[in-house]
């Protein structure tokens, strides 16, 4: 479609002499085109030049197709020898620029495309200045070992855009900022001294062909003091030096710089590859609240230096560092992709506008907010625009006269410059109220009223680790109101406090933990909910802190997504990883921060005591089966491929009956099949019965070894053939064999919940097969209820019930009901595991009436709430009055109890009763 046709609204931008040339240049154009380029206001001294000297190709340009045109002058471009390649890039400046101004001015393109040609004349220049004079270098020698092909990679050198060409966002009269580094592994030790100095004579005449002013003018003005200390390091530097800065000494606004970084010009791919290691320094694996601290400094200091405070005024205001500008919606956005980017791939965006809307898609700014943000950004940089086309000029300041702001008005296709600039003002002012309540909150909130106990507390709270540094204490100031506040409206203000101090007294660091709850008030109540109910919950969370990004990651509330959805879920993650370590760190953190939702939800009754059971179980059946595969890869490496079929971890115990909490330990089991394979094929081979045993211990090691994220799991393996006198993994045949000849009936009622979590599939089934096979044969035998009598006595003179409010071991108890189920299961040779489908048997098969099986089921409810209550406030024994009012109430409610002699009392019942009938089923 031709460009004057498309033409939507018509500004007076400029005066043009009516020189022969341009006024033949008229008489071919639509009356529209005419009117724009042929008004009188006289707006811009240099699109006027720039029309004289390039009306011709003007010419075709605009009767043909802009995209066309644009496509054309870069492929022009692209044979240019090195002698004459600064002359043909400013020529084509000057010609990119003319078109983006009237594509822009005539409402051709929008602002994505007018940044986005001229990004792309930038990425163009720099990338054939690079590799030209990389190529001059190489044939002058001066490269060592460098053949003439390597110019193709510029010699292993990448140019980083930064800044807005990094966003593909440069505005009219950019500079541009780059970051130019070396591939050192490209050369041998010996030789990267002299290739480094080529390489920085390469990257300051590429500087100079782009930045210097000729009689042609220039091509970009060229900035290249973004790199690593660049008052002492040269334009050039090596990838190894800069991720060795990054690592050591990298600042918060080094970070946000590289949000928007993107290699190109040079060897892409090695770019690409130094950005992908930087990735940890850039997006840190929590959510980073404490940057809201740092991108404010920022903005203060920015003002201070530029003299931008005091009352907003159009005339004169910096349109881009001035308050309300772009940067302060630019440093809105990035703030916000620094705290949440470390965790969700989906905000790393590099646009503003594609920041905003991402941040808003997962709730990280309300959309409505993101939507007038983004207006308001795209109005911003079209000002920018028009400022910067009068006289191409790198400056966003608007004009301080009434008739210089008329001129951007018009360019703006506005006619009434009153109206444009209150319409300004109001935007500005705007902008600067949503970003400022964002990054600096309101002064402190007086202090509620304290006993003499809480405030004897919190006077000792300033010498306690987390509140050493100003920076920390300055936050905390202003959080300590509200958060004393919600304290007062505990049960138990007091006893809520002291758990909040045990709490505090632990955290290594405060700045990060007291922005995130700054930030999210919400996580304040959440706080105080666990301090006021589950001590052992707060005490967790003094040593794990990070888990509570978790809450704000967007799906701490989402449908439980069941074991094959979290299985995927932390594959994903895994895949991302090389290092072995790493993903076994990672694994940590990932089950900390779902076994903290499941205590989270389970404490706000969200879900019920059975739910968070089942889904403890979820996350650890998750964390074996994809754990697995990690642990054979890595242990592979060393002595081969497992011999064989193979093995399968077998889940034993409250982890095969899929009823864990919040302190479970995990009961395994080890299968494998050889296959007749007696050695491994690996760099070390090992006998497949060594191999197996060592890769058992490769598993445990990996669940159990403490890391920085702490550990995973206790895991036992006495459930496994002779318990502590057997080996560690078993064979298949030998599982067999075991089962059917020797095992005793203890072992067989264990058997009743073993579950495949992990392994070979297909030898999996062979093992239930095998299960169901003992089962069948052994349950039927006439000493099983003698031989769980003698094994129920010892359990209890061995292990007497531990308190009051024992719920799990004694007669009546847990323990009692679990073992008699299983006895429902292995007589009955069924194949349920869960309790719950066990206990279901029993009437079923007539080992108990029906009001026996309805006592028991009920029992069991009530000792599991209680059990599972008590696990999640501590992870000792259950004592009243260690665990406060909070907690109390949390065992109160989760028992269906009125006051604790009610629970007392029927705790006392329902275990007389159900003992009563395990005695009769055993003494029958």
């Amino acid at each position: 479609m031709p460009f004057a046709s498309r033409l939507t609204r018509c500004p007076i931008p400029f005066e043009l002499d009516r020189a022969q040339e341009a006024r033949a240049l008229f008489d071919d154009l639509a009356p529209e085109l005419r009117d724009l380029l042929g008004g009188t206001a006289g707006c811009s001294p240099f699109l006027k030049g720039l029309m004289e000297r390039e009306t011709e190709w003007l010419r075709a340009a605009i009767l043909g197709n802009p995209e066309t045109a644009l496509a054309e002058e870069f492929a022009r471009l692209a044979p240019v020898a090195l002698g004459d390649l600064g002359s043909e890039l400013r020529r084509a400046k000057r010609r990119v620029a003319l078109l983006a101004a009237l594509a822009d001015l005539g409402g051709v393109w929008c602002l994505e495309e007018v940044t986005g040609a001229l990004t792309r004349l930038a990425d163009l220049a720099v990338d054939l200045a690079l590799k030209r004079l990389v190529a001059e270098e190489i044939r002058r020698g001066k490269i060592p070992g460098a053949r003439p092909e390597d110019s193709e990679t510029a010699g292993g050198m990448v140019a980083l855009a930064m800044g807005k060409m990094g966003a593909r966002e440069l505005n009219y009269s950019s500079d541009i900022d780059l970051i130019c580094l070396f591939d050192e592994t490209r050369y041998d030790p010996d030789d990267r001294v002299e290739a480094r100095a080529a390489l920085i004579r390469a990257t300051r005449k590429m500087a100079a062909m782009l930045n210097d002013r000729t009689s042609e003018g220039y091509v970009f003005r060229t900035d290249l003091r973004l790199r690593p200390d660049a008052s002492v390091t040269p334009v050039c530097i090596s990838m190894g030096s800069a991720e060795a800065y990054y690592e050591a000494e990298g600042r918060t606004w080094e970070r946000a710089a590289y949000i928007k970084a993107r290699a190109c010009a040079g060897d892409i791919a090695a770019g690409e590859r130094f950005l992908a290691t930087l990735r940890p320094f850039v997006w840190r694996k929590h959510l980073d609240f404490a940057a809201i601290q740092d991108a404010h400094d920022m903005r203060l200091r920015i003002r201070e230096h530029k003299g931008l405070g005091g009352p907003i005024d159009v005339a004169g205001h910096n349109i881009k560092l001035g308050q309300g500008g772009i940067r302060e919606i630019e440093f809105f956005a990035q703030t916000r992709q620094l705290i949440a980017g470390g965790r969700d791939e989906s905000l790393r965006d590099r646009t503003t506008v594609g920041a905003l809307r991402a941040l808003a898609v997962k709730s990280w700014v309300p959309s409505d907010v993101a939507e007038e943000l983004v207006g308001h950004y795209r109005e911003h940089r079209e000002i920018e625009h028009r400022i910067q086309m009068v006289n191409d000029a790198q400056t966003q300041l608007l004009p301080g006269t009434p008739d210089g702001l008329a001129r951007i008005a018009a360019m703006m296709g506005q006619g009434d410059v009153e109206a444009w600039t209150q319409a300004l003002k109001a935007r500005l002012e705007r902008v600067e109220s949503l970003t400022n309540a964002f990054f600096a909150p309101d002064e402190t909130a007086p202090r509620p009223d304290l006993s003499e106990k809480a405030r004897t507390l919190v006077e000792g709270w300033v010498g306690y680790p987390a509140l050493r540094s100003d920076r920390a204490r300055g936050i905390f100031k202003r959080l300590e109101p509200e958060l004393l506040g919600r304290f007062q409206a505990a049960a138990d203000p007091d006893e809520a406090l002291a758990q909040f101090d045990g709490f505090l007294k632990h955290l290594p660091a405060g700045v990060q933990l007291f922005s995130l709850f700054e930030a999210n008030p919400v996580l304040i109540d959440l706080i105080v909910d666990i301090c006021a109910t589950a001590p052992a919950l707060a005490s967790y969370l003094s040593r794990n802190a990070s888990v509570l990004d978790a809450v704000l990651g967007g799906s701490f509330f989402a449908p439980w997504p069941g074991r094959e959805g979290l299985a995927q879920d932390l594959g994903r993650q895994l895949a991302r990883l090389q290092d072995y370590e790493g993903a076994l760190d990672l694994t940590r953190r990932w089950a900390k921060e779902w076994k903290f939702r499941v205590g989270v939800h389970h404490l706000r009754a969200l879900i019920e005591a059975e739910q968070a059971a089942h889904q403890y179980a979820d996350i650890a059946g998750a964390v074996l089966s994809t754990l697995w595969p990690v642990v054979q890869g890595e242990f592979a490496r060393r002595y081969g491929p497992p011999p064989g079929r193979g093995a399968v971890v077998l889940g034993m115990g409250s982890l095969g009956a899929e009823r864990l909490n919040a302190h479970s330990d995990l009961d395994l089991i080890m299968i494998y099949d050889a296959a007749g394979q007696d050695y491994s094929e690996g760099k070390k081979p090992l006998a497949a019965r060594a191999y197996y045993a060592k890769l058992t211990q490769a598993l445990i090691t990996a669940l159990t070894a403490p890391m920085p994220e702490g550990t995973l799991y206790e895991v036992d393996m006495r459930l496994r053939p002779s318990g502590r006198q057997g080996p560690v993994a078993t064979a298949l045949q030998s599982f067999a064999d075991y089962q059917m000849n020797e095992a005793w009936t203890w072992e067989h009622l264990a058997l009743t919940r073993a579950r495949a979590v992990a392994g070979n599939p297909d030898l999996a089934d062979e093992v239930e097969a095998i299960r169901m096979q003992v089962l069948a044969a052994k349950g039927r035998g006439e000493t099983v209820l003698a031989d769980l009598a003698q094994m129920r006595a010892r359990i209890f003179a061995a292990k007497p019930a531990d308190g009051p409010w024992e719920a799990k071991i004694g007669p009546g108890r847990l323990q009692d009901i679990e073992l008699l189920a299983q006895s429902f299961a292995l007589r009955a040779g069924q194949p349920a595991r869960k309790v719950e489908a066990q206990l279901r048997i029993g009437p079923r098969e007539g080992f108990v009436s029906n009001d026996e099986g309805a006592a028991l089921a009920s029992a069991y409810r009530l000792l599991w709430h209680l059990q599972s209550g008590a696990r999640l406030l501590s992870d000792r024994a259950l004592d009243m009055d260690a665990i406060g009012a909070g907690g109390r109430a949390f065992v109160l409610r989760e028992t269906g109890s009125d006051s604790l002699e009610a629970l007392q009392a029927r705790l006392d019942l329902v275990t007389r009763e159900v003992a009563q009938i395990v005695d009769h089923v055993l003494e029958a």
